[in-house]
């Protein structure tokens, strides 16, 4: 699934116990409609994300950022100290694309583990 949206804030890097780093960051995408009534109906939905693949691209995931990211998404629910049931959205990031305005876009991509760090110069054309 790929979706479209906002940074919400800066992006954080996270140490699991295993030592194992995972960057958060939460994006809100924007959709709009017109119900029966003809009356423009605006909606944002807001994911919390995770990108597994290099703590790196933390530094490029700043509040108010555009990105395109591809990945999957699952619910979640749980209760809140009030009692109170909640729900949201998990966006586990496999592709992270930043958009940036009139600048060449930056992808962050994920690896197989065969990453071959060959120079460009070694391109035969």
């Amino acid at each position: 699934m790929n979706i479209i949206g906002r940074v919400t804030k800066d992006a954080e890097v996270r140490t699991l116990s295993n030592e194992k780093q995972v960057v958060k960051f939460s994006v809100a995408t924007n959709d709009s409609y017109r119900n029966k009534a003809g009356e423009r109906i605006e909606q944002t939905t807001y994911f919390d994300c995770a990108y597994w693949i290099s703590p790196k691209v933390a530094e490029i995931l700043t509040k108010g950022s555009l990105v395109e990211l591809t990945g999957r998404v699952s619910a979640r629910a749980w209760t809140g100290n009030d009692g109170e049931t909640h729900t949201g959205l998990n966006f586990n990031t496999s592709n992270i694309k930043l958009h940036l305005g009139g600048k060449k876009s930056q992808t962050a991509q994920a690896t197989t583990g065969n990453s071959n760090d060959k120079e460009k110069d070694d391109l035969p054309f």
